[in-house]
């Protein structure tokens, strides 16, 4: 019944269908092995030495067994005899045209926008089957409300670089409303070494909507999330590597928001590429309480007159 109620709320509300997020803490070889734990995360396009595009984001983590009382949490399905964590995080993206210093509209580039989320999340690991499942509720505000202008343009101030211009004409206010859920399966483990896994994911809302599919390779000194607790290493170190496609349906940060329309400048609906491949490569070091992580990520253009784009990411958690 749960199921069916929550299906019936998301095709009455959202009636177009999407996936993949820049940013995504609960695919399996960013795991922390504690039910207790806090990670922050922070994107920048600087990473990659590119100011375009996805220009920066970052996200703040806590999960903790007190949040099993989340009012959100009636809304996801449940999984019997798994081991769950709940989360709850408050996360920040921000996009710009290249010319990101002229006050003009940049026609034919991406719009300014920035988006602004409290994201409540479960994540449920099946050791049995290998499997994971996790699942998220995001709601916030995409627009000038989410501060994405004060946000670059002080960063710009305080390095020294170009201060942008153009975020006048960015994306306007429109609510955020965004369901998510993915699985995870173990194909492949050999000792602690390598790892194989399939993934896909689904994404409903008025921000994003699309489906992704792809694969995670891990390789190094690791231990497998889908095994139950035992002579677990307590340090580990590993390279991991993600290849996804998705095939987008609506994208706000390009299109503005499904209730506002008068935004100076948006990408039509003909403009949007329809299908995206992205890559993320990455290095993670863990022990018992600490969680170090360096990614890089690139993306195929995602409008028609746009270009390709790639970031960096810095991660670090810890325990408690």
């Amino acid at each position: 019944m749960r199921i069916n109620r929550l299906m019936q709320i998301v095709f009455i509300i959202f009636p177009s269908l999407l996936l993949a997020q820049k940013i995504d803490n609960t695919v399996s070889y960013k795991n922390i092995e504690n039910n207790n734990y806090f990670r922050f995360h922070y994107d920048n396009d600087y990473f990659a030495a590119t100011d375009e595009n996805y220009t920066q984001g970052y996200n703040f983590e806590l999960v903790t067994p007190t949040l099993k009382k989340n009012p959100v949490n009636w809304l996801f399905f449940k999984l019997d005899n798994v081991k769950t964590q709940y989360g709850l995080s408050i996360e920040h993206i921000g996009f710009t045209p290249n010319d990101y210093v002229s006050e003009a509209i940049q026609y034919g580039d991406r719009p300014f926008s920035a988006a602004i989320m409290l994201k409540s999340f479960i994540i449920e690991t099946d050791t049995k089957n290998k499997s994971r499942l996790s699942q998220s509720l995001s709601l916030g505000l995409i627009g000038p409300g989410a501060f994405g202008k004060e946000m670059q343009v002080g960063i710009h101030k305080a390095t020294g670089n170009k201060i942008p211009k153009g975020w006048d004409n960015q994306i306007k206010n429109d609510v955020v409303l965004n369901y998510r859920i993915a699985y995870e399966k173990q194909l492949l483990k050999y000792k602690n070494a390598l790892a194989l896994n399939a993934n896909g994911s689904l994404q409903i809302g008025t921000l994003f909507t699309n489906v992704s599919i792809g694969a995670n390779a891990l390789f190094g000194i690791l231990n497998s999330v889908f095994e139950n607790e035992g002579n677990k290493k307590g340090f580990q170190i590993y390279a991991y590597a993600q290849p996804i496609i998705s095939v987008v349906g609506y994208d706000a940060t390009l299109q503005g928001g499904l209730i506002s329309n008068d935004s100076p400048y948006t990408i039509s609906t003909s403009g949007v590429e329809r299908l995206t491949a992205q890559y993320n490569l990455g290095l993670v070091v863990k022990t018992k309480t600490l969680y170090f992580e360096y990614t890089r990520s690139a993306i195929t253009r995602e409008f028609k007159t746009g270009s390709s784009a790639k970031w960096g990411g810095i991660r670090i958690g810890f325990t408690f």
